[in-house]
């Protein structure tokens, strides 16, 4: 993680202490990037913990007491309660403050931006974190969540170059390797790449759940059961939104499996070997692939930690 000597940011607001908000609140402030880390959620609880674990200067429940006069404001909040915070924020007198958030899908939260400012400036810099963790809630806000992981930026057409490089900077700032990309080319990939896994797993475990053998399925599954439907265990909420939220999108890319896999039925029923080969053996190929790039960024990722370690450790 970069130190910086003299602040880029006067305050930054984070509107949502969860492991991503609290996370990105924690590693900004850690950078001395920001003067000021200011956060914003209803629960009381997380207010106190969030000073208390150090993961913002100072915390209050309402918008318009930290908003108003603040340089960036970092959206973390669930995907579909973005319109109703944006049209809060598009009340208050934010004097040409940045806007950012973390969702996993652009296209709807764009549109929420848009609709809830037509007719003022709006100066947003659409993101996504690639990176997560089992636990969540504020404290497991870890300054380090972000080191060597992907971070997708999805500038719009009105976007300033100054917003996003300032924007940029900041993830920059706490570890993460940034990328750029249109709203639409993020959400087909991550359709393909994220949602639609996630889906596939919800469902395959729902529809055993359902037979009247069950229990016996349950009970003989073993690690390719375990390993396939491990990420059926994630929040429901969550990907109920996700889904809801780039329905087209996550609709296309299931349309695309869909056609795939009645292809490869259509080869068992045939009894067709060698198209069945073909397909087990591209995909095993494809599958050490990504392999290999994973464990590339498991080792730099576990070097940049060591160094940051020692670095803390001579401090």
């Amino acid at each position: 993680m970069a130190e910086v000597a003299t602040p880029l940011i006067e305050r930054l607001v984070v509107v949502g202490l969860g492991l991503i908000g609290g996370s990105f609140a924690k590693g900004a402030r850690a950078s001395g990037l920001c003067r000021e880390v200011v956060g914003v959620d209803r629960d009381p609880e997380t207010r106190r913990l969030a000073v208390e674990l150090g993961v913002v200067d100072r915390c209050v429940a309402e918008l318009a007491d930290a908003c108003p006069g603040a340089d960036v404001i970092q959206l973390a909040v669930p995907i579909l309660a973005m319109e109703r915070v944006l049209a809060e924020l598009a009340a208050l007198p934010l004097q040409g403050a940045i806007l950012t958030d973390v969702g996993s899908a652009k296209g709807n939260v764009v549109r929420a931006a848009r609709q809830a400012f037509a007719g003022q400036s709006l100066r947003f810099v659409p993101g996504h974190p690639i990176a997560g963790s089992e636990r969540s809630g504020v404290t497991a806000a870890n300054a380090a969540l972000f080191n060597r992981h992907k971070v997708i930026l999805t500038p719009l057409e009105e976007t300033l170059p100054t917003d996003l490089d300032k924007v940029d900077r900041l993830w920059r700032a706490i570890g993460a390797d940034v990328e750029h990309m249109t709203v639409e080319h993020h959400d087909q990939v991550l359709a393909a790449t994220s949602h639609l896994p996630h889906l596939l797993a919800f469902n395959l475990v729902d529809s055993l759940a359902k037979r009247s053998e069950n229990r016996e399925i349950f009970h003989y599954a073993a690690g390719g059961f375990r390993d396939f439907t491990r990420i059926a265990g994630s929040d429901p909420t969550m990907w109920h939104d996700i889904f809801i939220a780039n329905r087209e999108a996550v609709l296309q890319a299931l349309d695309t499996y869909r056609a795939d896999l009645d292809e490869l039925r259509g080869a068992i029923q045939a009894g067709d070997g060698q198209f069945l080969m073909e397909v087990l053996t591209h995909a095993r190929g494809a599958r050490e692939y990504f392999g290999r790039i994973l464990a590339s960024r498991t080792q730099a990722g576990a070097q940049v930690a060591a160094h940051h370690s020692l670095t803390e450790g001579h401090s």
